[in-house]
């Protein structure tokens, strides 16, 4: 798991609470943990449904994430999603092991692997298609990622669909206080360092490495929701000592806290010969407190919104797919392609 990797011995340090402060401080327990179910995306890619069975309530901002792979593909396996619609949210791309090609019909798009991202608007409406190159397709090779749906108030749910790609060199880089966890901050800001990524709705979103044993603890914004996912490796989330509330968590679950303003979560000793640290997702934002009515790739706030939508990309008012659009490739063997 690449990704954005570095020496922290040589980056900023997020500052630990002084003993006398901790009184005036409140760690955020667990409460709820989750296990993501299985499934496939797209032209048949695998996923993890990380909020499967979660509120909708506890995760607003947030609407929907899947973790794509992390799968090793044989030549002629990779697949993708080819072209389809999208209004009234935004679509997040993080790419940790791999490549993959984005396009959408306001001109966006890209190439993004081993730590970019991409951020799409969709607001009023866009169609955009996203799938491995040509090359992976036909080599075959690892792949992993995320894509996280963030949702738009409804006063920004018809603005002009925009693109953003970031470069994993412009992703902030800082460590915990004893260097022991590497935190790679793409959006929003932790103990006053800011990421790259410009967002509708005020939200955090963070990878965090944590090596064997490490702990970390971190300031989170006390009136934003606080999600932790395990990309991969074991540990625990939430306070140690004698009240228990510390709980352990692996790969491909999904914690969500309560109320607080620091977040602690630990690796454990022995990691998996498949991932040796402890892979963290760590997700939080303002709760938008609207109601949410999706289906397939609408997110509005009514029936009769999402109504609307499907007629407008019926006729054609999302945009259209480009003459040189790219196109899912199923490798050499295909035909027509």
């Amino acid at each position: 798991m690449p990704a954005v990797t570095a020496d922290t011995l040589t980056l900023p340090h997020i500052k630990q609470p002084e003993l006398a402060e901790l009184n005036s401080h409140t760690y955020r327990p667990v409460s709820t943990i989750t296990t993501a179910p299985s499934g496939y995306e797209g032209d048949g890619f695998p996923v993890r449904r990380a909020f499967a069975g979660v509120p909708k309530s506890v995760l607003d901002p947030f609407v929907h994430m899947d973790q794509m792979g992390e799968v090793e593909y044989l030549p002629n396996e990779a697949r993708g999603t080819d072209w389809h619609p999208h209004r009234g949210f935004e679509t997040v791309t993080y790419i940790i092991d791999g490549e993959f090609q984005h396009q959408d019909s306001h001109g966006g798009g890209g190439n993004i692997k081993d730590g970019d991202t991409q951020w799409m608007t969709a607001g009023s409406g866009i169609l955009h298609i996203e799938k491995p190159p040509n090359e992976l397709v036909d080599k075959g090779g690892l792949f992993h990622g995320v894509q996280l749906w963030v949702n738009l108030p409804a006063s920004d749910k018809f603005v002009q669909p925009s693109y953003q790609g970031i470069d994993r060199n412009q992703v902030t880089l800082v460590t915990s206080s004893d260097g022991g966890a590497l935190i790679r901050i793409i959006a929003g800001e932790i103990d006053g360092h800011k990421g790259p990524g410009s967002t509708h709705s005020p939200i955090n979103m963070a990878h965090a490495t944590l090596y064997p044993g490490a702990e970390m603890d971190i300031p989170w914004n006390p009136s934003y929701n606080a999600l932790v996912y395990v990309l991969s490796g074991r540990g625990s989330i939430g306070t140690a000592g004698a009240d228990g509330t510390a709980r352990p968590i692996y790969e491909g679950q999904l914690a969500v806290l309560g109320t607080g303003d620091r977040i602690v979560a630990r690796a454990d000793e022995l990691q998996d010969g498949r991932s040796p640290n402890l892979e963290l997702l760590l997700l939080g934002g303002q709760p938008i407190g609207e109601p949410v009515a999706q289906w397939g790739p609408f997110v509005m706030n009514t029936r009769a919104e999402l109504a609307q939508a499907i007629e407008d990309f019926q006729a054609g008012r999302m945009g259209q797919v480009p003459a040189d659009g790219l196109r899912v490739y199923h490798g050499k063997q295909s035909q027509g392609n």
